[in-house]
């Protein structure tokens, strides 16, 4: 989990490009908020996993509805790079495609659900 949001913050702060920041970035922090939930959570990993896409997809939706600037944080900087500020349909479909990897590679989410 560590490893995984040691690379989430090094795309964040020093990968500026057209494909690795807008694309992986948001495929990995799917794994990344699925992993630090099932570190606290005791219950079957698929349910976990389908929790973990509901809410990149709810954070998703708030983008699209200005939810920054719905709650007046609009000028908080950490709360516009936690809540996201614009909204993109490719966006969700990395979010599925991080699902499927979770799906792929993790065993114990295969075996258990």
């Amino acid at each position: 989990m560590l490893v995984i949001f040691a690379v989430e913050v090094c795309i964040a702060l020093f990968v500026h490009d057209n494909f690795i920041r807008p694309f992986v970035g948001d495929i990995i922090v799917v794994w990344f908020v699925y992993y630090f939930i099932r570190a606290f959570v005791n219950c079957k990993p698929i349910y976990i996993t389908l929790f973990t896409l509901a809410f990149s997809f709810a954070v998703e939706i708030g983008q699209y509805f200005k939810l920054v600037n719905v709650l007046g944080l609009q000028d908080n900087k950490l709360a516009r790079i936690v809540i996201g500020t614009s909204f993109s349909w490719w966006d969700l479909l990395c979010y599925v495609i991080g699902f499927g990897f979770l799906f792929l590679l993790d065993k114990d989410l295969r075996k258990n659900h």
